[in-house]
C-alpha cells in the first residue's frame, strides 16, 4: 500500500508536466492555465538546476515551495483531510496541523518528483469554467511500456480572492485527499490531532530521495 500511495503521489504530482498552452494565454484567472504554467515553471527549473538537485536532493523542497505551493490551496485542503474531527481540535492545534500540513506537502511534492522521468502528459481540452466554484483538469499520463493512467486535479476559486487553488488531486478514481483522510481518521479518533502531527514531522524530518537517478559508470581510466 506504501509503494503505491507514493506512485501515486509521483503520478499526481505529474500532472504539471508539458502541456500546450499558447491558446490559454489570453485568458485571465484561467485554472487550466494557472496549473499548466505552474507546471512550466517548476519543471524548467528542475531541468536548469538538474546539478545542483544531483547534489542535494533537499533543494527539491526549495523549488516546490517556490512555485508549486503558490498554486496549492493548503489550509483547505488540511481542513479537507481533518474532515468533521476538525470541530474537534482546539484551535492552536488546528493552526499548528495546517501550518505541518503545509510542510508535509512540499515534502509529498519532493519526493514525488524524484520518480519523474519525462513520461508523456496530454491535457483534456479546457472547459468551460465561468461562474464556477469548483473545476476539474483532467491529463492522461503516458509511459512507454505501461498502462495508461486517468488523473484529475481538482482547483477551487476562494470566494475572498477570487484566486484557483489546488486542493485535491485523483489518479485512476483514487483521491489523494480521501486516501488521508482514511489514514488520519482513526488516530485523530483515537489519539488525537498530536499524533498525527508527530507521523507528518517524522515524514517531513525524512532527507528527500532521487528514485530515478542514474548509476554511475566508469570512466575512461577505469575509476568508478
Amino acid at each position: 500500500m506504501k509503494k503505491f500511495i507514493s506512485t501515486f503521489f509521483a503520478i499526481c504530482s505529474l500532472i504539471l508536466a508539458n502541456s500546450a498552452i499558447a491558446q490559454l494565454q489570453q485568458e485571465e484567472n484561467n485554472p487550466h492555465l494557472m496549473i499548466q504554467e505552474a507546471a512550466t515553471t517548476t519543471f524548467n527549473r528542475m531541468k536548469n538546476e538538474k546539478s545542483l538537485i544531483a547534489q542535494n536532493p533537499e533543494h527539491l523542497r526549495t523549488i516546490m515551495r517556490e512555485n508549486l505551493l503558490p498554486h496549492v490551496d493548503y489550509k483547505y485542503s488540511a481542513f479537507m483531510v481533518l474532515g468533521n474531527q476538525a470541530r474537534k481540535v482546539p484551535k492552536q492545534k488546528l493552526g499548528e496541523f495546517v501550518n505541518v500540513f503545509r510542510e508535509y506537502l512540499v515534502t509529498t511534492y519532493a519526493n514525488a518528483m524524484g520518480y519523474y522521468d519525462d513520461q508523456t502528459v496530454s491535457f483534456e481540452p479546457a472547459g468551460d469554467y465561468s461562474d464556477k466554484k469548483i473545476v476539474t483538469v483532467r491529463a492522461l499520463i503516458q509511459d512507454e511500456g505501461k498502462p495508461d493512467i486517468k488523473v484529475a486535479f481538482k482547483v477551487r476559486k476562494d470566494r475572498k480572492t477570487n484566486q484557483w487553488g489546488a486542493y485535491d488531486m485523483v489518479a485512476e478514481g483514487i483521491s489523494l485527499l480521501s486516501s488521508k483522510r482514511s489514514e488520519f481518521e482513526s488516530i485523530l479518533r483515537q489519539e488525537g490531532i498530536e499524533t498525527v502531527i508527530a507521523l507528518m514531522q517524522k515524514k517531513i524530518d525524512n532527507p528527500i530521495v532521487l528514485q530515478n537517478t542514474p548509476t554511475p559508470t566508469s570512466n575512461a581510466d577505469g575509476e568508478g
